[in-house]
């Protein structure tokens, strides 16, 4: 039925509508669902050409059985408050992850930036992560590295001298300035190519085209970090204080 969980009958459309080369929009509206529910359903089980009906089928109902085993170790991991449905946490925190994932971070980096962002606080250590996500330590180390390298975590020092993974406001802002880093190394590597190859050859005026591109969308990229950063934590403090 529209809006509850997906039947096997169900994974079965979506199996074909893919075979068919139907867009999750349009798998979602024959369904009478949302497209975020396609999504999340193709992604974890497979992904577009990975995925089969009954496999996946099999895989939530494992999903289901361990998440009611793990139920109060995920509590103790990440308590609720304000009344929330822990179930609907759950949920979203799933579609969260299905949409880092979509946008090409991996898989254990997407659930972790997940688990972190659906937290109030914003920060976990280690075996908090662990034990929600129920990985392993190294798993989490793992995906903390990678996280850190694009700019979308950071470390602190909580009480106890232990470790903590946050994410705040100025982790987007960073992880951008660190994409438009990326991008000037492309760009002059690149130019080091028209060099190399030959300027006025097709090969050096393809780099030459790309040297041009990249260099224009990382000053962009930059550019509009930073303002939106200036304005955003102007209109934050500014509410701050009238808070106050």
């Amino acid at each position: 039925m529209p809006g509850g969980r997906l039947t096997q009958q169900d994974r079965q459309q979506i199996a074909l509508g893919l075979a068919d080369g139907l867009a999750y929009a349009e798998i979602a509206r024959r369904l009478d669902r949302p497209t975020s529910t396609i999504t999340r359903e193709v992604m974890r089980n497979g992904g577009p050409t990975g995925y089969r009906a009954d496999l996946a089928h099999r895989a939530t109902e494992r999903r289901a059985h361990r998440r009611r085993q793990a139920a109060p170790r995920g509590a103790e991991a990440v308590p609720q408050v304000d009344g929330r449905d822990p179930e609907a946490v759950r949920e979203f925190e799933e579609t969260f992850t299905t949409v880092f994932m979509a946008s090409g971070t991996p898989k254990m980096m997407a659930r972790v930036m997940a688990c972190l962002y659906t937290t109030d606080s914003g920060s976990l250590t280690a075996s908090e992560l662990a034990r929600h996500l129920q990985v392993s330590p190294a798993s989490v180390s793992k995906a903390i590295t990678f996280l850190e390298e694009q700019g979308l975590v950071r470390r602190e020092r909580g009480e106890n001298r232990r470790e903590r993974y946050v994410v705040d406001d100025d982790v987007w802002y960073q992880s951008l300035i660190a994409s438009a880093q990326a991008l000037v190394q492309v760009t002059e590597a690149a130019r080091q190519g028209v060099t190399v190859l030959g300027p006025g050859t097709p090969a050096a005026a393809r780099l030459e085209a790309a040297a041009r591109f990249l260099d224009y969308v990382s000053e962009s990229l930059t550019r509009s970090a930073e303002q939106a950063r200036e304005v955003l934590h102007t209109r934050t403090e500014a509410t701050s204080k009238s808070d106050h």
